[in-house]
């Protein structure tokens, strides 16, 4: 960095920097560029020192800011981490775990920042350093942080998480067993996507727990295979653990909001189907489920099922489907499938069925399809939990489509904070406009319905060709 520029014009050079390595002249031999990747490698670590400086500069001036405006405690830290997420397009709870972890190698790790800026240890390498000593006191974790100042540059991650480990310990062996009763305070059960219209399901539990379900799951399929089942080991595991966990025997019911164009669903176009909270699957996957519904709610009419009456979507053929075929000696499970309406011109799903629910039921579902499942505000990846009138209702906002949003609660309670405004700029299109305390302004909007992406793409060409 040029030492001349002034603080104003840092940005300015940082934004050169990058056109700067955009355009590099390429290498004279293999030689000089392990020599580039190696000083790149270097020049991360000392961005991201340089973030850590930042933040954490401004982790102050804002809570100073916002103690002069009469708020105290937690209040006063409320939505910074959210402004440094957008700033840097990570989800709120990510960024608040950078803010913290910048805190932590800004007051407590002098020696691993210092590596850090000279780019001999990796950012992973300090944040595993910071999370192994997470438990310590300001004192021991900088004891931790000179004892570690001479080894870390050089290790890899493994070794430099374990010698961390090692040394929180020995610094507190009471807030080690402390943190480790803690942890278990911690578990839980994620779900994310999975390529090829598969999930992964995770849980995070005690030790013994996680092994005593593992060795009980492996038995039940060693036992399965032994008896001439011809599913793999892992497929028993899986289906047995579905199985155990859902409380049936059989494949699990649920509601699949299945967003898809009539062409894909009848005329054989194969525009991939969307599933809020999952994403794209393929047409054929989609007109799968669809005419199993169909035919499950057909068949069970037909058999007298004392649960299907006129007021049931399941009596009318477009509500229960099944994940199995005939004849494998599964009892099929109800896969309700909610029927949705999209807007011709934009694309974005405007209706939806309400014959499910009442009507502020259905207006919820809505706002979840319509959104993705997926909370509104920038890059933030968390679930839908609560649902937010954009224009406040105590202000007069409607309680309709057009001024409503699905956000997480995190999401919902920032808004709340002075200095944050959130306001609709399109109400066709949903186009939603955040602006911070510090005057930057974000935007979303909502994912545009199956179908619409790729004639809006033409169209799109077409306007970037059209002349003045």
């Amino acid at each position: 960095m040029n030492d001349s520029v002034s603080p104003a014009g840092v940005v300015a050079e940082l934004a050169g920097l990058i056109d700067r390595l955009a355009g590099l002249p390429g290498a004279v031999d293999d030689a000089e560029r392990i020599d580039r990747i190696a000083a790149l490698e270097k020049l991360k670590a000392a961005v991201y020192a340089a973030q850590v400086g930042e933040q954490v500069d401004f982790d102050a001036s804002q809570q100073a800011a916002n103690q002069a405006r009469g708020l105290r405690g937690e209040r006063a830290r409320r939505g910074i981490a959210e402004q440094i997420g957008l700033a840097r397009g990570l989800s709120p709870a990510s960024a608040a775990r950078q803010l913290t972890h910048a805190r932590v190698l800004s007051r407590d790790m002098p020696q691993t920042l210092a590596l850090l800026r000279r780019g001999e240890v990796s950012e992973f390498v300090a944040t595993l350093v910071v999370n192994e000593t997470s438990h310590l006191g300001a004192d021991e974790r900088r004891a931790v942080d000179a004892q570690l100042a001479g080894e870390l540059a050089g290790l890899g991650p493994k070794k430099a998480a374990g010698m961390a480990r090692r040394l929180a310990i020995e610094a507190d062996p009471a807030a080690a067993v402390a943190r480790a009763s803690n942890a278990r305070k911690d578990r839980r059960v994620s779900l994310r996507p999975a390529p090829d219209t598969m999930t992964i399901l995770t849980a995070l539990v005690p030790v013994e727990q996680g092994v005593k379900a593992y060795a009980s799951l492996r038995r039940h399929a060693d036992a399965a295979v032994s008896s001439g089942d011809e599913r793999s080991r892992h497929q028993i595991m899986a289906d047995e653990l579905i199985a155990r966990v859902s409380g049936q025997a059989d494949a699990v019911s649920a509601e699949i909001g299945l967003v898809m164009t009539d062409t894909s669903l009848l005329g054989g176009d194969e525009t991939p189907a969307e599933i809020p909270g999952y994403g794209p699957v393929p047409a054929q996957i989609a007109r799968n489920l669809a005419a199993q519904a169909a035919h499950t709610a057909h068949a069970r009419a037909n058999d007298g099922d004392p649960h299907v009456d006129d007021g049931d979507p399941r009596a009318n053929g477009d509500g229960v489907g099944d994940g199995v075929g005939e004849g494998d000696g599964v009892e099929r499970a109800r896969i309700w499938i909610r029927r949705l309406y999209t807007d011709p011109a934009t694309g974005i799903v405007r209706d939806c069925d309400p014959r499910r629910r009442r009507f502020d039921g259905v207006l919820a579902k809505l706002l979840h399809y319509r959104d993705g499942g997926v909370c509104r505000d920038p890059y933030c990846d968390a679930d839908i939990r609560e649902y937010d009138h954009v224009h406040p209702y105590a202000d007069g906002g409607d309680t309709i489509p057009a001024n409503g949003r699905g956000v997480c609660q995190r999401g919902n309670h920032t808004r709340q904070i002075p200095g944050w405004n959130v306001r609709v700029v399109d109400a066709q299109r949903h186009i939603v406009d955040t602006t911070t305390p510090t005057g930057h302004t974000y935007r979303s909007a909502p994912p545009r319905a199956p179908g619409k992406r790729r004639r809006a793409g033409r169209r799109n060409r077409a306007d970037n060709r059209a002349g003045p």
